[in-house]
């Protein structure tokens, strides 16, 4: 996602030829964008530096703002945005935001009582050493790796999401439930065996990636939310959700979040059979007759009163991001795709007005329907995936 590995491949990869009024068209967009998105965040960092402190802006509540502290899993992807812009602008105050919202996150290294380190610290200090090559950085990234792998549970070869005797988690019975989300944090393990040399962190990531692959899927290629196992024998015990419609349905962003997490582990590995799931989600996506025309999709695709569900557009913006990187690896048909998402997020559908949508830039994005969480609202993550999505088409379309 971050890696100046991954750019090399983009780089190399993406073989695009001929420049047409589309393209222009869309480098139109992008511009338009980045000059919304940075009025937005700029909004957004003054509102921040006023009251005295730093904060972590998620999403908005009853009309407010609402900051999280920095053991939230969303914490790091408002410093992570404030990279993106520093690269899509070139502007160096967006470089000193982004090192002063980062660095408030130091302590997030040692968190090991749940399984989103590698957002938190992956988007904010893994954005910020690929850019600035710093090496207090590049030491939290690798603490921060070490934190992660103590949830590694080896008999079932996967890392443990929750812990299951906190919170709403402790009702659920389970023993070791693992979220397709999960599939996010492997990038800060792959990480940090480069940067370090250790390769336990790569047998770590390897391992989940692999037991995922055997449980999560569907014979559809679809994903299941969680899939709960039994510590000690490694057998498979429940398979429900959490955040979707119900048990064998499928929530958009999980989808989202399997495209994204094995893409990236075929760059990291250049194991085939990752980039073979990743088409099958590919598939499952773009061929589900309950997949919208603007391409973003509601947040349950199997959701009871389609059309008249809420639509995610952070499962969007994770999707279009996730196919950029997937177009050079011998698919550029899904950079059509990824620019067919991009244009519908960034009409005044979902693209805020300019002051507006407490700051952020993406509007329509949902949480927790089953939880009555963060529907209709902007998100942080939604933000932060659009500007890396952008990021990355910047990249192809100057090629």
């Amino acid at each position: 996602m971050k890696t100046t590995l991954f750019y090399m491949f983009l780089l190399c990869s993406v073989l695009f030829t001929g420049c047409n009024s589309k393209t222009k068209s869309d480098n139109a967009l992008v511009k338009h964008d980045i000059d919304i998105a940075s009025q937005q965040m700029e909004r957004q960092v003054q509102i921040i530096n006023d009251s005295g402190k730093i904060l972590n802006p998620r999403t908005v509540y009853n009309g407010k703002i609402e900051y999280v502290p920095n053991d939230d899993w969303t914490s790091g992807f408002f410093a992570g945005s404030l990279w993106y812009m520093y690269e899509l602008t070139g502007n160096k105050k967006w470089e000193k935001y982004g090192i002063k919202f980062t660095e408030a996150l130091d302590s997030i290294k040692y968190l090991k009582w749940h399984h989103d380190i590698g957002f938190m610290i992956y988007c904010s200090y893994g954005n910020a050493y690929r850019i600035t090559k710093n090496p207090t950085y590049k030491d939290v990234i690798i603490e921060a790796a070490r934190s992660l792998s103590t949830r590694f549970r080896a008999i079932p070869g996967v890392i443990q999401s929750w812990d299951e005797n906190r919170g709403w988690q402790s009702k659920k019975g389970w023993s070791c439930p693992v979220i397709i989300d999960n599939m996010m944090n492997l990038e800060l393990l792959f990480e940090a065996t480069r940067l370090s040399g250790d390769s336990t962190f790569y047998k770590i990531a390897v391992s989940h990636a692999d037991v995922t692959l055997a449980n999560h899927f569907r014979k559809d290629h679809s994903c299941y939310h969680v899939i709960d196992y039994d510590k000690k024998t490694g057998a498979v015990l429940h398979k429900q959700t959490a955040q979707g419609y119900s048990d064998e349905s499928s929530w958009a962003r999980g989808q989202a979040w399997a495209l994204y997490g094995y893409t990236v582990c075929y760059r990291e590995t250049r194991n085939k059979a990752y980039l073979e799931q990743a088409d099958k989600i590919y598939n499952f996506l773009f061929e589900n007759k309950n997949m919208p025309a603007d391409l973003i999709p509601y947040w349950d695709f199997d959701a009871p009163n389609i059309p008249n569900e809420p639509r995610d557009a952070s499962a969007a913006a994770v999707i279009a991001s996730a196919l950029y990187e997937l177009s050079g690896y011998g698919k550029p048909e899904y950079k059509d795709t990824a620019d067919k998402i991009i244009r519908s997020l960034s009409s005044p559908a979902y693209l805020a007005i300019v002051g507006t949508n407490g700051n952020f830039i993406l509007m329509h994005s949902v949480g927790s329907i089953p939880h009555h969480s963060e529907i209709d609202v902007p998100l942080n993550y939604a933000d932060y995936y659009f500007l890396e999505a952008l990021t990355r088409k910047k990249i192809i379309d100057k090629m």
